[in-house]
């Protein structure tokens, strides 16, 4: 029987079941959102005469746990639009609602009496054969289904998101005693399909895979920081970016997770896990006792390792646990890594290290190696769920075992002897074996080694991916030092950037004129599309700032050409351009989107065109793209002004969309043609597929556009005059309206005096005037310098 969802609801509307709500909201399911009832009247509907029987006041709860969520930043929702998907209830008045849906999420208090109180209600509802899932993140799931109906055991398991749901990717199912096979393979596919996570089937063990892994690591660390004589700055330093982790490292992700909440989970694997050869790691050290006594639970509570006091941040001492301003840290070991791009490449090196943070390194890697070897098959039969679960949950680039791989696993088990650990017996078997890693690479797949058969098999469900560090070599067509061109099968080539942050420069416009050259001549499509953190920060602003500089101002005109030239050879070649852009695509990563013949975007895209943050209004086609969607936008006897001036407010206020959805809204994406997908890992694949398909369907060269109405003065008056008024009220500074000045002359089309049809070059050749007449302004080379050096726009 095939299973669809189309409505789900979600019983618990804290930060975590509002979070869920809004996320089965943003892939288009229908959401009824249910919580407890109060039990007495607030002030406010006190003085509104309300009774505890008003509707308003028995949804209070829900719907104001709903608002909370949706007024967070960042959003749980791609698009405000989508909470119209969310209906709000209460449990005692609308829990027959439930008979519609076809899966029931509980997301209620850790208690199990609760949990079971809640479930007796459900399956008094429930109709057969819908599935009930509990997001508990330690009560065992074989607890929860006692004495429940038999087609309600077969078809209720434990779902674990992580918080926030949106955001990370971990979705651990957790089958009970009773749970049917079909059920964990149908989660295991809307997972991974609809709800674009790394699902991961976890054993009924306490705080599951991610959690187990997880906390064993930031609490080995607490631990560790203390033996080393380690500051909070110097382990965050060790532990963030340059190991492959985020930004926040250690101490900054438990001070934005909550303190309380790392406790909760430590607690319960210290209490249940009383065999665990790392017991004692799990108790809590006496600073983070102290922390707990004094309510330092991190962002929530305005302190906890860090602390902002006006502008500075403060950094807790723990020796004297006072806080005191932060220290600079910095390892000569780290210094040797710079000119390593990637960081799996780096592991070797920092382990190798003569100062403190080699030390470091060796003694946490030796732990956490030991640790995780250890619970197979405790947690899972499997080595690569591990690193999926902290990968995906933790936000690392590499698990455990690819770190391990990429040390040497004879090498990872010298290290651990060093510092007194000994690996599971499986891996030395492993190596006797002849089996020299956890994983290889064979045709384009992953394979792991698989302990019961002792071989390397298939990792199961990577025909819907492509992975393009596993073709790198083998279907490789063509390279430079910031682009790469393979070959994806049917025809369809990929170029990927591998430049500093993808920035668009000489060599990476090399690589797309290329692509498209070898595509025309031999092949049926393109896709342009990276799998690194960002798909493109934007153009090379270094090289621009250097030219301006120098006033090279015919170098830096004909660089601009050539960036123009490129980006419409994009749209306007003989074979179809898919572009792929998820995370960060900014400024001239935006343009090259925007004119693409489809794009296939990742849900988590950030995009939009930021020039004006540097001085400068989009160089590479971005103004004229936005000035023909406008025009396209026209409609007869309507206010054509209006639809100008909407554009033109995109590209001034520098509007950066939080999702692809709301890109849509911004007139970045184009509806009926460009798609969104969820799970960023089908990405390329799907990329391929479109462009396959678009020259299969018999793909023709479009022609030049050269009927793009322009507005000419009606629309530059108007433009003027609100930036004059603008900068009267001081909400810009005079270059601000200059840059906009420049931008509005291109968006109305020049001061022609009428409504007049151009062609795209005509747009063209007017935005890259104004482009570098702003590179002759100094206060545009100090907003450039301030970017490459600061990080940040700088606003004079």
């Amino acid at each position: 029987m095939k299973r669809t969802i189309k409505k789900v609801a979600v019983i618990g509307s804290g930060i975590m079941g509002s979070g869920i709500a809004c996320h089965f909201a943003n892939i288009g399911v229908e959401v009824l959102l249910l919580d407890i009832i109060p039990n007495a009247l607030n002030e406010a509907e006190e003085k509104k005469g309300l009774t505890l029987e008003s509707k308003a006041v028995r949804n209070r709860i829900v719907n104001d746990s709903l608002a909370n969520a949706l007024k967070s930043n960042p959003s749980p929702i791609y698009s405000q639009k989508f909470a119209n998907r969310i209906t709000t209830g209460n449990t005692t008045d609308d829990m027959p609602k439930i008979s519609s849906v076809d899966w029931i999420i509980e997301v209620v208090v850790e208690r199990l009496d609760i949990k079971k109180l809640v479930f007796e209600q459900v399956d008094k509802y429930r109709k057969t054969g819908t599935l009930v899932t509990s997001n508990t993140s330690g009560i065992p799931i074989q607890f929860m289904s006692e004495g429940r109906s038999d087609d309600f055991q077969q078809h209720f398991c434990g779902t674990h998101f992580f918080n926030p749901a949106r955001y990370l990717k971990l979705f651990e199912i957790i089958p009970g005693p009773k749970t049917s096979q079909s059920v964990l393979d149908f989660l295991t596919n809307y997972g991974s399909q609809f709800l674009g996570k790394t699902s991961v089937v976890a054993k009924d063990t306490p705080a599951f895979i991610g959690n187990r892994i997880g906390i064993f690591g930031i609490m080995s660390l607490f631990h560790q920081v203390k033996e080393m004589g380690l500051t909070i700055e110097e382990v965050d330093k060790l532990t963030g970016p340059v190991i492959g982790r985020p930004k926040s490292a250690t101490f900054r992700t438990v001070d934005v997770v909550g303190l309380d909440t790392l406790v909760h989970v430590a607690n319960g694997i210290y209490q249940n896990c009383p065999n665990d050869e790392a017991h004692n790691l799990f108790k809590l050290p006496a600073f983070i006792d102290k922390m707990m006594e004094n309510k330092w639970l991190g962002s929530k509570t305005k302190q906890g390792f860090y602390k902002k006091v006006d502008k500075d941040i403060l950094s807790l001492d723990l020796d004297t646990m006072e806080y005191r301003p932060n220290k600079k840290a910095s390892f000569a070991t780290l210094e040797l890594t710079k000119t390593i791009d990637k960081p799996i490449d780096r592991f070797r090196v920092l382990v190798k290290g003569k100062d403190k943070a080699g030390d470091f390194y060796r003694k946490n890697f030796a732990a956490m190696f030991a640790y995780c070897s250890n619970r197979i098959p405790e947690i899972s039969d499997e080595l690569y769920k591990i690193d999926d679960a902290i990968k995906a949950g933790f936000g690392w680039e590499n698990g455990p075992f690819e770190i391990w791989d990429s040390i040497g696993v004879a090498k990872g088990i010298e290290m651990m002897r060093a510092e007194g650990y000994e690996p599971a017996a499986w891996v030395t078997e492993m190596v006797k074996s002849e089996n020299a890693s956890f994983y290889t690479v064979k045709n384009g797949a992953t394979y792991f080694y698989n302990i019961p058969t002792k071989s390397q098999e298939k990792i199961p469900g990577q025909d819907a991916f492509i992975i393009l560090d596993n073709i790198r070599e083998s279907q490789k067509v063509w390279g430079n030092s910031d682009a790469t061109i393979h070959h994806l099968g049917d025809g369809i080539l990929n170029l990927e950037f591998h430049s500093k942050m993808n920035t668009i420069g000489g060599g990476v416009l090399q690589g797309i004129n290329k692509a498209i050259d070898l595509a025309e001549k031999e092949y049926n499509g393109l896709v342009i599309g990276n799998q690194g953190a960002n798909f493109s920060v934007g153009a090379n602003i270094g090289m621009i700032f250097m030219m301006a500089v120098e006033q090279e101002y015919d170098e830096l005109n004909m660089a601009i050409k050539m960036f123009q030239d490129t980006m419409m050879r994009c749209r306007y070649s003989s074979i179809p351009v898919v572009v792929a852009p998820h995370g960060m695509t900014l400024g001239g990563g935006c343009e090259m989107t925007m004119h693409a013949d489809r794009v296939v975007a990742a849900a988590e895209t950030y995009i939009g065109l930021v020039e004006f943050g540097v001085g400068v209004i989009p160089g590479g086609g971005g103004s004229k793209e936005m000035t023909l969607r406008a025009s396209d936008l026209f409609r007869k006897n309507d206010v054509e002004l209006n639809v100008l001036q909407e554009y033109f407010l995109t590209i001034g206020m520098a509007k950066v969309a939080t999702s692809a959805y709301e890109a849509f809204d911004y007139g970045i994406l184009q509806k009926g043609k460009d798609i969104v997908v969820v799970n960023r890992d089908r990405q390329i694949a799907v990329a391929k597929q479109v462009a396959l398909q678009m020259a299969e369907q018999g793909y023709t060269q479009p022609i030049q556009r050269k009927d793009i109405k322009v507005l000419g003065k009606q629309a530059l008056g108007m433009f003027l005059v609100g930036t004059d008024q603008m900068q009267a009220g001081k909400y810009i500074s005079e270059h601000d309206r200059k840059i906009a000045n420049k931008l509005a002359y291109v968006m109305a089309g020049g001061d022609l005096s009428e409504p007049t049809l151009v062609s795209e070059q005509y747009l063209l050749d007017i935005e890259r005037e104004a482009f570098l007449s702003l590179c002759t302004e100094r206060k545009t080379l100090e907003r450039i310098q301030f970017m490459l050096t600061k990080g940040k726009p700088l606003r004079n």
